[in-house]
């Protein structure tokens, strides 16, 4: 793991690590559903979605729903509303499997032909931190290549071991100063 800064904010430094920003912003490129769980339509559009394919009801299954045929067939006709919890499953089983079937394109649109995606990477916010204490870094903006399947594969896994793995070697990247990126206020990309 990167990051010699065992103690980031003993000075008042803000930050978080690399991988948990790197996770962050692979999780800001799914997008879905803009009604909530909890409207009509929200509910409607998420049982659509799930049960259109083998790999919704797999979903369903991993977020520990187990109703009957005759129950499904009830919500989805809108006689009968989920109770809370599940609606809340439903939710999760929704965001579940939004990730899996977008991950081949975030890997495509990231790997980006073989070209990699341009990242800017923004140190850890040092405004509170006294001078003296200060360490002298600016934001960076590098191109990224060769890890992205990686990355997406160990975000969709939720594989924190591996998300850092893949930052160590983003940020190795940048050279001798590359320590200073370990832990930062914020990574982005337009992809």
């Amino acid at each position: 793991m990167a990051g010699r800064w065992m103690d980031l904010g003993m000075f008042n430094a803000h930050g978080v690590p690399g991988a948990d920003a790197l996770g962050a912003a692979i999780e800001n490129m799914v997008t879905g559903i803009a009604s909530t769980v909890d409207t009509d339509r929200g509910l409607a559009a998420r049982l659509r979605y799930l049960t259109k394919t083998d790999a919704g009801y797999e979903a369903m299954d991993r977020a520990g729903i187990h109703v009957s045929p005759r129950t499904l067939m009830a919500w989805l006709a809108e006689e009968r509303t989920p109770n809370r919890a599940n609606r809340s499953r439903l939710d999760a089983a929704y965001w579940d499997l939004r990730r899996r079937n977008v991950a081949t394109d975030l890997k495509h649109r990231l790997n980006n032909e073989g070209r990699g995606t341009r990242v800017e990477i923004n140190p850890v916010d040092q405004s509170g931190v006294e001078r003296r204490h200060q360490r002298d870094v600016a934001s960076r903006s590098i191109s990224v290549r060769g890890v992205w399947d990686r990355a997406v594969d160990a975000w969709l896994e939720e594989d924190l071991a591996e998300l850092d793995s893949v930052w160590d070697q983003i940020i190795e990247d940048i050279g001798s100063e590359y320590d200073a990126y370990s832990n930062v206020s914020s990574i982005g990309w337009a992809a």
